[in-house]
């Protein structure tokens, strides 16, 4: 298999932020109660050696997971707050899925999160700061989204398939097996 890393492409112009949809059912009492709550995670998580961001899954009314940003205090590039979140409500109900869940984050969700997020199958996610906010603190993910839109040809990282005898065996496995739990 071929490995290749290269430094992180250049910082383009930053991604305009998406406008909710009509009839969204941002703003609400309970909303402003939740982000508060995630906001106040992420504040004293900078206190606590972690990053400024914190998240929290609530399922019909109750929260069922919190998270905060772990990145730099664990030396894990994968614990962002909306990941840990998950991993929380996933432990906490006994379930990898998140349906039914409404995320609040302290901020919008980068790539990463924003992806754990739609595998989780979270209904909403509702946040705070957005990703000019981050910008300005110095976690400009504006690279990423312009990275994801570009053909893979072109990026600095080269993401390469190369095929091997047996590269389909594990997912002939999962088929062949009769007793999968479907996700």
């Amino acid at each position: 298999m071929t490995d290749t890393i290269a430094a992180a492409p250049a910082v383009p112009t930053p991604v305009p932020t998406p406008v909710p949809p009509a009839g969204s059912e941002a703003g609400t009492e309970q909303d402003a109660r939740w982000l508060t709550a995630a906001v106040d995670l992420a504040t004293r998580n900078v206190a606590e050696g972690g990053g400024p961001f914190g998240a929290v899954v609530v399922v019909d009314g109750r929260v069922v997971g919190t998270g905060q940003n772990r990145v730099t205090r664990d030396l894990d590039p994968t614990a962002h707050a909306e990941v840990q979140a998950i991993r929380d409500a996933c432990r906490a109900l006994g379930t990898f899925s998140l349906a039914g869940a409404t995320m609040y984050t302290s901020c919008e969700p980068c790539p990463l999160c924003l992806a754990a997020t739609l595998w989780a199958r979270v209904d909403r996610v509702v946040f705070a700061a957005d990703r000019h906010d981050a910008a300005r603190a110095g976690f400009d993910d504006s690279a990423f989204y312009a990275l994801f839109a570009q053909d893979r040809a072109t990026w600095s990282m080269p993401v390469v398939a190369h095929r091997v005898d047996g590269a389909d065996a594990p997912m002939r496995a999962w088929l062949d097996l009769t007793e999968r739990v479907r996700y």
